[in-house]
C-alpha cells in the first residue's frame, strides 16, 4: 500500500505554515525537502543567511549537493556544520572531528562532533537560519537526532530558526524493539522512542521540541511524494552510505538489532566488507548456533556460516584475527524484525557458549535503552521473556508519536511485529 504524503511546510505546532503544495508526485517518485524548499517554500530562505547542517548525503534526486543547489538558487550560505564521520563522512566512527575549510567553496566547516557538539555563539553569528539536512538511519542508537537536538537548543538561545529539510526514513515506517528508558539517554539514544523508530529526522525534531521542551522556532520542510510503506530502494533517489560502516541498505535494515551487539565481544563486522551484515568472534560454533537459529522460525531473514578477518575495526575486536560468524541476509523487509532476530541471536549464542559471550554494561544498557535485556540475556531467559513488555510500550510510543508525525501511516506499520517466543 502506498501513500502519498501531503507536501507542505510543517511548523513545530503541527500545523501547516503558508504554502502552496504543488501536484502530486507520481508513484516511486519522491522529492527531498531540499528540493521542496528551492521549488515550494523559498519564502522560508529568501534574503536570509543560512548556516546548512549537513554532509556527503546531502543531495538532491539526481545527486547535487546541497550546497550547490542553495548557491545556485541564488541564496547566501554563510557557514557548513558537520556531524559526526564529518562533512565528507569518511571520519571513523567515534572519531572526534576538526572544524575546516571547505576547498569548493571557501566556507567554515565547523564539527559539532569534536571539540564542541552544538554551534557556539560566535558560529552563529550573522546566521539567521540554521537549515538541517541529515539522512538519518530509521535506529535510535544514529547520533544525527542528537546533532539536531543540540542546533535547535543553540538556535533558541542565539534567536535563529531552524529548517528541517526532511528525508525518508529509508528502512520504513514500522515501529519495532523497545522503547528507551530516558534514566539511560544519551547522545545515541536521546529520546524515549523504540530502537527501529519508525519516523524521519523531520519526525523526530518535533517530537524532541515538544517533549524535550525545547521551544525552537523549528519549521520541517517535508520529503514529497514519501510514504512510510515505503523503503529507500522505492523512492529513487539516490543512495549514498550515512556512514563508513552502513554501505548498503541491507546493512540499514540490520542496523537496529545488530547495533545492539557492540555492547558485546561480538564482532558486527567492522572492518570487513559486510559491517552490520555479519555477527561472529573466533570462539563461535557456528553449526551449533546456525542450527538453533533456523529451529527458531525467524521471519524475513536467512543465515548463513561464513568467516571473516578484521582489518582495522575501530572497535578493537580481533583485529587480523580469523573470525567464525553468521551472515544475515533480509528476506522479507515486511516480516523482518531486526530486534527480537539480534536477542534471539544473543540468547542462542549464550547457550550454545556458556560464559563466552560477555557484555559491556554501560554501552549495552544504553544501546538497549535500559539495563533490563542485559540482565534477562545474562541470567539465560529465553528470547520471548527477556522482551517481554516490549508490544505495550510500543502501542504507547505509538499513541505518544500521533502529534509529530508528518507522512500518513498505514495500520499494519503501527506497532511492529511481536517478538519471537
Amino acid at each position: 500500500m502506498i501513500l502519498v504524503a501531503m507536501v507542505g511546510v510543517v511548523a513545530a505546532c503541527g500545523g501547516p505554515r503558508a504554502a502552496v503544495a504543488p501536484a502530486p508526485a507520481p508513484a516511486h517518485a519522491v522529492r527531498p525537502g531540499i528540493e521542496v524548499l528551492l521549488s515550494d517554500s523559498l519564502s522560508l530562505v529568501r534574503h536570509a543567511r543560512l548556516g546548512l547542517v549537513t554532509n556527503q548525503a546531502g543531495v538532491d534526486a539526481a545527486g547535487v549537493s546541497d550546497v550547490d543547489r542553495l548557491r545556485g538558487g541564488g541564496l547566501e550560505i554563510v557557514a557548513l556544520f558537520s556531524p559526526e564521520h564529518g562533512f565528507r563522512g569518511s571520519a571513523a566512527p567515534g572519531a572526534a572531528v576538526a572544524n575546516a575549510v571547505d576547498s569548493a567553496t571557501g566556507l567554515p566547516i565547523y564539527s559539532l562532533y569534536g571539540q564542541n557538539t552544538a554551534p557556539t555563539e560566535a558560529m552563529l553569528a550573522g546566521l539567521d537560519v540554521l537549515l538541517v539536512d541529515l539522512q538519518d538511519v530509521g535506529a535510535r542508537y544514529y547520533t544525527y537526532l542528537g546533532t539536531t537536538v543540540a542546533v535547535m537548543r543553540a538556535a533558541v538561545r542565539n534567536g535563529k530558526r531552524v529548517v528541517v529539510l526532511d528525508r525518508p526514513n529509508p528502512i520504513g515506517g514500522t515501529v519495532q524493539g523497545n522503547v528507551l528508558d530516558t534514566a539511560f539517554a544519551s547522545f545515541v539514544g536521546m529520546l524515549p522512542v523504540p530502537m527501529r523508530h519508525g519516523m524521519t529526522l523531520g519526525e523526530l525534531a518535533r517530537l524532541a521540541n515538544a517533549e524535550l521542551g525545547i521551544g525552537a522556532d523549528l519549521t520541517v520542510v517535508p520529503a514529497q511524494g514519501w510514504s512510510p510503506a515505503m523503503d529507500f530502494a522505492e523512492t529513487g533517489l539516490p543512495f549514498i552510505p550515512p556512514s563508513p560502516n552502513l554501505r548498503s541498505l541491507e546493512a540499514l535494515f540490520h542496523y537496529p538489532g545488530v547495533c545492539l551487539m557492540e555492547g558485546t565481544n561480538l564482532s558486527v563486522g567492522r572492518g570487513t566488507d559486510h559491517p552490520f551484515e555479519q555477527v561472529g568472534a573466533p570462539w563461535l560454533d557456528t553449526t551449533r548456533v546456525l542450527t538453533r537459529l533456523r529451529a527458531a522460525g525467524l521471519p524475513g531473514v536467512r543465515f548463513a556460516g561464513v568467516r571473516f578477518r578484521p582489518k582495522r575495526p575501530g572497535d578493537d575486536k580481533y583485529p587480523n584475527t580469523p573470525v567464525a560468524g553468521i551472515r544475515l541476509t533480509v528476506t522479507d523487509r515486511d516480516a523482518y524484525d531486526p530486534t527480537a532476530t539480534a536477542v534471539t541471536m544473543m540468547a542462542v549464542i549464550r547457550a550454545v557458549h556458556p560464559g563466552k559471550l560477555t557484555w559491556t554494561p554501560g554501552q549495552f544498557d544504553r544501546l538497549a535503552g535500559n539495563s533490563a535485556l542485559r540482565v534477562a540475556l545474562s541470567g539465560g531467559a529465553q528470547p520471548g521473556a527477556a522482551m517481554e513488555g516490549w508490544p505495550a510500550e510500543l502501542q504507547k510510543f505509538v499513541a505518544r508519536s500521533q502529534s509529530a508525525l508528518i507522512y500518513p501511516r498505514p495500520a499494519d506499520l503501527a506497532g511492529g511485529t511481536a517478538p519471537a517466543p
